[in-house]
């Protein structure tokens, strides 16, 4: 158990309609999480993402979000199959190490054959990420903002914005020798958008919102 824990006194039993703060004990207090202790609770957690020590837990994804997140992996997969490309594309949760003691959890992460080969559990790195911006203020702070520039410090290449309360996907790419992302275009309902890491992989916009609606 954590040193820091041991110090504290241990909690008195919690009432009826409380939360169960005894659980709270068994794990270590914000801030001084490790690495380890974060992935250790892959059997227990739903979307949770590191940082530096701390804990961030993202909102529950919605079924509308699934089916956009579905659809959009099963584009991708095509693309790849057909073209008889290497490397995968996989989806959350899976957690996608950016740097030392950073991790986030991509809704949809495609890995080139070299990122694919990696002998790590987890991956170190990606090629392209998408994030369905779902809940919130705080939500969309994270996906828009947020991300925007750790997914471009972390060096992946293409980062995809899906934004269904909006009807609109931004597409961004990293340019060569630059830290910040360019925007490659954003793109609304009756428009195609078009990948420049996988050339020739596009997307009818109007499609992928319909899919929520199934």
């Amino acid at each position: 158990m954590n040193e820091l824990l041991l110090s504290q006194p241990p909690p008195g039993m919690s009432k009826e309609g409380e939360p169960v703060w005894e659980l709270a004990y068994f794990y270590p207090p914000q801030g001084h999480w490790t690495e380890k202790e974060y992935l250790a609770l892959e059997h227990n957690r739903f979307l949770v993402e590191y940082d530096q020590g701390y804990l961030e837990f993202v909102s529950m994804p919605t079924r509308e979000h699934q089916r956009i997140v579905l659809f959009l992996y099963r584009l991708i997969w095509s693309f790849l199959e057909a073209r008889n490309l290497e490397g995968e594309v996989l989806t959350a949760p899976l957690p996608v190490k950016l740097w030392e003691g950073k991790y986030r959890e991509p809704d949809v992460v495609y890995l080139s054959e070299a990122h694919s080969h990696q002998v790590e559990k987890y991956p170190n790195g990606a090629d392209l990420v998408i994030e369905v911006v779902s809940g919130g203020v705080s939500d969309r702070y994270r996906d828009m903002v947020q991300k925007r520039e750790e997914y471009a410090q972390a060096g992946i290449r293409e980062y995809w914005i899906v934004d269904p309360a909006q009807e609109r996907i931004t597409i961004l790419h990293l340019p060569e020798g630059q830290a910040a992302y360019a925007v490659h275009g954003e793109f609304g309902p009756g428009e195609q958008a078009a990948s420049v890491l996988l050339d020739g992989l596009t997307v009818e916009i109007t499609a992928v919102f319909a899919a929520a609606k199934i």
